[in-house]
């Protein structure tokens, strides 16, 4: 039995493509903005935070770290309703992925925060700056450049698994994927190509970060 592969058929829905990617980089987009946020936040509290805040927070990245992204996702979009909180597909994959990766960057953050020479610390305060200050300029920087290979990792991790959202009906990559394969009966070809564009996707941002961060986020 011969197989014929027509990916034209594929490629003729190819809007619906680039409506997907163009979802699934604005979804990866945001959650990194506000996840690296938290991310910071969270990375100092386990660090220099107070004893219970260091403890609520541990909790909150255990929990996030040791369930399936899909579960957390389907927590939000239909557990949450039984709380009164509805919310749409777009938001619910939004927060879902911003509290993902919030909980690993805290980790790996802190990881970098914890690398800081004490003696960088005492020198600002040696030259009279308040603790913000020294946080923001003379620890953070240096942490942030030593572990953003691993952030970077971790950012096309989400990427890839903002996959799952399709799930609920956002309109990402996997989303339009599905729905041609359902229109044109073409499941091999369809996959074929989300596969290569996620590949391209994660090169290119990837790429994209490795040049943003010591340009505009710790420094050379």
């Amino acid at each position: 039995m011969t197989v014929q592969l027509d990916f034209m058929a594929v490629l003729r829905d190819w809007p619906m493509l680039v409506t997907g990617v163009v979802w699934t980089l604005g979804l990866t987009a945001v959650a990194v903005v506000l996840g690296l946020l938290v991310a910071v936040f969270c990375a100092w509290a386990r660090a220099n935070g107070p004893r219970w805040l260091a403890f609520v927070v541990g909790a909150y990245v255990e929990l996030i770290r040791n369930t399936p992204f899909i579960v957390q996702l389907f927590f939000v979009f239909f557990g949450l309703p039984a709380a009164g909180v509805r919310l749409s597909p777009v938001t619910a994959s939004l927060l879902a992925l911003t509290l993902n990766l919030a909980a690993y960057g805290t980790e790996i953050i802190r990881a970098g925060l914890e690398a800081t020479p004490r003696g960088q610390i005492e020198a600002g305060l040696s030259l009279a700056m308040s603790r913000v200050q020294i946080f923001t300029h003379v620890i953070l920087p240096p942490a942030l450049k030593k572990v953003w290979p691993a952030l970077v990792s971790q950012i096309i991790i989400v990427m890839l698994g903002s996959a799952v959202c399709g799930q609920i009906a956002t309109r990402e990559l996997s989303y339009a994927a599905n729905v041609i394969s359902a229109s044109t009966f073409r499941t091999f070809e369809s996959y074929i190509v989300a596969t290569a564009i996620y590949l391209g996707l994660a090169w290119a941002v990837r790429r994209a970060l490795n040049w943003v961060g010591p340009r505009f986020i710790f420094g050379r």
